[in-house]
């Protein structure tokens, strides 16, 4: 089943949109806001982001050029009553897969969300077991190894180090980390993500080999 997340402040659109995309089959999440909307696309996986560009909080190419720096591939409709062509062009540049502008039909909406679910491969699904080097986590079994040695982490580190590894390879700054993890507004003051990336260090890295979680200075963490 397609799962689908829509980022919607218009009540009565995103009803509109949850009612036509469910009644074809497909599993829909909504966000109102662009930082509740940010939290969801990083928490999870989807097959397809739709989301409103005027969000009441930021535009919503933020979301779509955050997306793209930190590599999620996941395809992106627009859309927005901002129709002029510079509008376009500008979500298209931010790395939007195509732009629908308001009002729109809800027959259209659904094709072009079809067009982009088939533009993705026929094999992606989503990965239950992660690795990185000798290190796996089993989300299906929740259970993490490192060679033949195998240990526990507490429900949210495990949820630190399955962020961390589905963005292996990217610098990942604090509030990215907060927001996917605890699913709230990132506080510049709370430790929280050190504490946790503390106790993961000493679980996951292995003395006298090159340590899985490395620090950059000034902007965050990088994993692999």
């Amino acid at each position: 089943m397609p799962k689908i997340l829509t980022i919607e402040h218009d009540e009565l659109i995103a009803d509109d949109i949850v009612r036509t995309l469910t009644s074809s089959g497909f599993s829909v999440d909504v966000a109102r806001t662009g930082r509740e909307g940010m939290v969801k696309v990083m928490a999870a996986e989807y097959d397809v982001v739709t989301l409103d560009r005027m969000l009441p909080d930021l535009d919503g190419l933020t979301i779509v050029a955050t997306m793209r720096g930190v590599g999620m591939e996941t395809p992106v409709l627009v859309m927005s009553a901002m129709s002029d062509v510079d509008h376009r062009i500008q979500g298209l540049r931010a790395g939007a897969d195509d732009y629908l502008t308001k009002p729109f039909s809800p027959d259209e909406m659904f094709a072009r969300v079809e067009v982009l679910l088939r533009r993705r491969p026929r094999n992606a699904k989503a990965e239950t077991l992660l690795r990185t080097g000798a290190l796996e986590l089993d989300l299906v079994r929740r259970r993490v190894s490192h060679g033949k040695r195998e240990f526990e982490l507490q429900p949210t580190e495990f949820r630190v180090l399955e962020f961390m590894m589905r963005h292996a390879g990217q610098v990942l700054t604090r509030t990215m980390i907060f927001e996917a993890v605890w699913g709230r507004c990132f506080d510049p003051g709370t430790n929280l993500i050190d504490v946790h990336v503390g106790r993961l260090r000493k679980k996951v890295d292995v003395p006298g080999e090159r340590p899985l979680i490395r620090t950059i200075r000034g902007s965050g963490y990088l994993f692999g």
